[in-house]
């Protein structure tokens, strides 16, 4: 009878996100300081949220756990995201470092890096439930995961403090921390990530922090390998494959690297921006593809 009741509950709401997508014709911030404009869907699928009916993206994940920053989980062949509620995770606009390997560092970054100050308000991006609050010494020190109803969970670290709690329902725009320089930091920033289902994306596919916006309205991601129809071109394509990796071990070279990934020295010292000339490290990471 439970589950019966939730499934009921569960289409209620997702009937309600129906109604509100076809009233939204433009992404807008969620409020901060004044109550949101909310149409009585969205109220009723808050209240079943915030009643613990309902979890963000239960459709998606199939379990709901506090351990593991990255949960993973199948990916859709596509998703369609909604961006339409949102809240900057800070005002600051200054980007200090991008998503993506860094040859400098020769390690990947997963996520984007924004100038704040100690003490500044740290927001969250969209309504959904605090997945973790934890501390890492070596590592994102103080940081929270949210899990969005939109399918997004975002990662918000290296706090000054922590101002939510585990399993706590927030809105976009509720304060969740306070920048800060704590963990694995050279200063006070905040790094946030944009994660779908385990897999990182680059949060400036989603928000634009020079000028404090979203995007777009939605988002499409479409899984590596996915076959899709683009109207612009008129053609099938197909998306292109993951970047891989591989770790450096002990004697070994670009040109064996290369060898035993079937790939040119030239694309790797292209991925990687090094030159014939670079001392590899063990245990270093290159990317291939």
């Amino acid at each position: 009878m439970k589950t019966i009741k939730r499934i009921l509950i569960s289409a209620a709401a997702s009937l309600a996100f129906m109604g509100v997508a076809a009233q939204d014709a433009m992404p807008r911030p969620a409020a901060v300081d004044a109550p949101m404009e909310l149409s009585d869907s969205l109220e009723l699928h808050t209240a079943l949220l915030n009643e613990g009916f309902i979890i963000p993206s239960d459709e998606l994940y199939p379990t709901w756990e506090n351990s593991g920053v990255h949960y993973t989980a199948k990916l859709p062949d596509s998703l369609r995201i909604d961006l339409r509620r949102y809240a900057m995770p800070t005002t600051n606009t200054k980007i200090t470092d991008v998503f993506g390997y860094r040859p400098r560092r020769r390690r990947a970054h997963h996520g984007l890096d924004i100038k704040v100050q100690r003490g500044d308000t740290i927001r969250a991006a969209f309504d959904g439930k605090v997945r973790i609050t934890a501390y890492q010494r070596r590592g994102y020190g103080h940081y929270v995961v949210i899990r969005h109803s939109n399918g997004l969970e975002t990662v918000y670290a290296h706090l000054q403090r922590k101002l939510v709690t585990q399993d706590q329902n927030v809105k976009a725009g509720d304060p969740i921390g306070l920048g800060g320089n704590s963990g694995r930091s050279t200063g006070p920033h905040l790094h946030f990530e944009t994660v779908l289902m385990g897999k990182a994306l680059n949060p400036a596919l989603f928000f634009d922090f020079p000028n404090q916006r979203a995007t777009c309205e939605y988002y499409t991601y479409y899984k590596p390998g996915t076959r899709r129809y683009d109207a612009k071109s008129g053609r099938m394509i197909v998306e292109g494959p993951e970047p891989k990796y591989h770790k450096v071990r002990k004697g070994e070279t670009v040109s064996t690297i290369a060898r035993k990934h079937g790939v040119s020295q030239r694309t790797i010292f292209k991925l990687n921006g090094i030159n014939s000339r670079t001392i590899l490290r063990i245990g270093q990471s290159l990317r291939y593809q």
